[in-house]
């Protein structure tokens, strides 16, 4: 799903909601917890997940080309932890969308006289 498959379907869903007003909606909380998590700030969403941001200390990597040394500098990186309540959902819907086992196909039984044809 993308930014603008949520948008319609927040205006489809919520007919009070113009196009513009959902667009405005989901830009505005994107950019809430784009602010929040920059200043390293948590996201907590009950029964969806959390936000959170990691830090990645230095350390030392090679440049693939010539094999030297690099001094790789520390990063912090967005992380989310699935809620318990959208693991369950998804592992739900992925097991009833998933096609049932088909039947074991069994070889013939070789031939007891040995031919090859």
């Amino acid at each position: 799903m993308t930014r603008s498959d949520l948008v319609n379907l927040l205006a489809a869903r919520f007919g009070q909601l113009t196009h513009r007003d959902a667009e405005f909606a989901v830009k505005t909380m994107l950019d809430t917890m784009t602010e929040a998590l920059g200043r390293g700030h948590r996201i907590e969403i009950r029964g969806f997940g959390s936000f959170a941001v990691n830090r990645r200390p230095p350390r030392m990597g090679r440049n693939p080309r010539s094999g030297e040394p690099v001094v790789i500098p520390e990063k912090l990186v967005p992380h989310f932890k699935p809620g318990k309540a959208l693991r369950e959902a998804v592992d739900r819907t992925a097991a009833s969308a998933m096609p049932t086992p088909a039947a074991a196909v069994v070889a013939p039984p070789a031939s007891a006289s040995g031919d090859k044809a």
